[in-house]
């Protein structure tokens, strides 16, 4: 297999470095994403050399790189051209190898078995106790009368994307609501995105769970990306390992096992620039060029719509940069920003919502900050409700996340 076209390799995002448990003189490259089954085995100290795989060097420049690292010992280009096709071979370079492979995935694989169980009756089973576990809303979902109506205002809702063992009684008291009032044709998730650095990125793959398929809206979706242009795809990949969109999908399946139902699954990446420029989201360019897009698909498509903000709030702890053990005084201060934010969600004040985000300088990185902030900024909701709040705190003090359930209603 020829290098050619693949002068200035690049490393494809989703692709990490495992150790080597039988020798730790190596690591495993494989693919987190899951597109790709197969893994490269490689040198530690080759690591620095794999990172510059960028698309901006050539193989020359990636052999000067070796003769430095080695201290002067000029590697053969051949050597590196072999390293180059096993990684192309394995579909973890960008390539016309992995492009050919992508398109022929019909639909997108469930990624979170393990968070839920593989098998339909104990998938049903393990929801059903959310609802009724410690903290949830104590009803039996399969006994709920479904009353949804074309006329409810109920329009939007944040639920939690936590695993389901730390917070799946919150996502209960939303679906909750969900199963008693809406009656949606087409399900927008906007997602936070936690592999992808685009700033939005969707898919048109249907979704594929133990409980079957949950067909994208590819007419929807289409209305989107005409509306917004060229991009939105560059990076359609990070769907694959990405949870945010897949907890909400098994929610929905269970809550609506005989109701044709659509997804548009959109994941958001960071706001973090509006922060540092002090700029509201909407003054960005392609942050308002978006909000357009997706009133104008709802708007062009007729279809009676829903959105789901799939985001959690607070993340705070040594496992996410933070110097020390969280500790009671920590939590309490965190628990009454994270109800300071909420209250603007309440009062459906997306403008005070991000406020209180600059104040704080996002500190405490609540990553369900962009999802929630398009769902205001498109939907434009009257009034929010909390239904649910909660911390999840490791016994070692190590992390603490907290997320919340509420919902946002739209006079008609």
């Amino acid at each position: 297999m020829s290098t050619r076209g693949l002068e200035k390799p690049r490393l494809r995002r989703s692709v990490t470095a495992v150790p080597d448990e039988r020798d730790p003189r190596f690591v495993w490259l494989l693919d987190q994403a899951r597109v790709s089954d197969r893994a490269v085995r490689i040198p530690l100290e080759l690591i620095p050399v794999i990172e510059m795989f960028n698309g901006q060097r050539s193989l020359r420049d990636l052999q000067l790189e070796l003769m430095r690292l080695s201290g002067g010992t000029l590697i053969p280009l051949e050597w590196i051209e072999n390293l180059v096709r096993q990684l192309e071979e394995a579909l973890l370079l960008e390539g016309d190898r992995f492009r050919e492979h992508f398109a022929q995935m019909v639909v997108r694989p469930p990624c979170c078995i393990g968070v839920y169980p593989p098998e339909p009756e104990r998938i049903r089973e393990h929801l059903r106790r959310q609802f009724q576990r410690s903290g949830g809303p104590g009803i039996d979902p399969e006994q709920v009368c479904r009353n949804g109506t074309r006329e409810s205002t109920l329009r939007g809702a944040l639920i939690p994307h936590i695993d389901y063992h730390r917070g799946g009684h919150s996502y209960a008291w939303a679906y909750k609501e969900l199963l008693e009032h809406v009656d949606a044709e087409v399900f927008i998730i906007l997602g936070t995105a936690h592999y992808s650095a685009a700033r939005f990125t969707l898919t048109c793959r249907n979704f594929e769970t133990p409980l079957g398929i949950a067909p994208a809206d590819k007419d929807y979706i289409q209305l989107i990306s005409d509306y917004y242009g060229d991009g939105l795809f560059d990076d359609e990949p990070a769907h694959w390992p990405e949870h945010s969109i897949e907890l909400q999908v098994i929610f929905l399946q269970y809550c609506f096992p005989n109701k044709p139902f659509r997804i548009v699954p959109i994941v958001i990446g960071s706001f973090q620039d509006c922060i540092e420029h002090q700029q509201l989201p909407e003054e960005m360019p392609d942050i308002a060029q978006m909000i357009e897009a997706l009133k104008a698909a709802e708007r062009e498509s007729g279809a009676r719509a829903f959105y789901i903000s799939s985001g959690d709030l607070a993340h705070i702890g040594p496992k996410f940069g933070d110097a020390h053990i969280i500790n009671d005084e920590w939590l309490s201060h965190s628990r009454q920003q994270d109800h300071r934010l909420l209250d603007c969600l309440v009062n459906a004040d997306r403008h005070a919502f991000f406020q209180t985000l600059l104040e704080e300088r996002d500190q405490r990185r609540i990553c369900g900050f962009p999802p929630t902030y398009m769902l205001m900024s498109v939907l434009e909701p009257t009034q929010g409700r909390l239904l649910h709040y909660d911390q999840y705190v490791a016994a070692n003090g190590f992390e603490s996340v907290s997320f919340a359930s509420l919902v946002f209603h739209k006079d008609r």
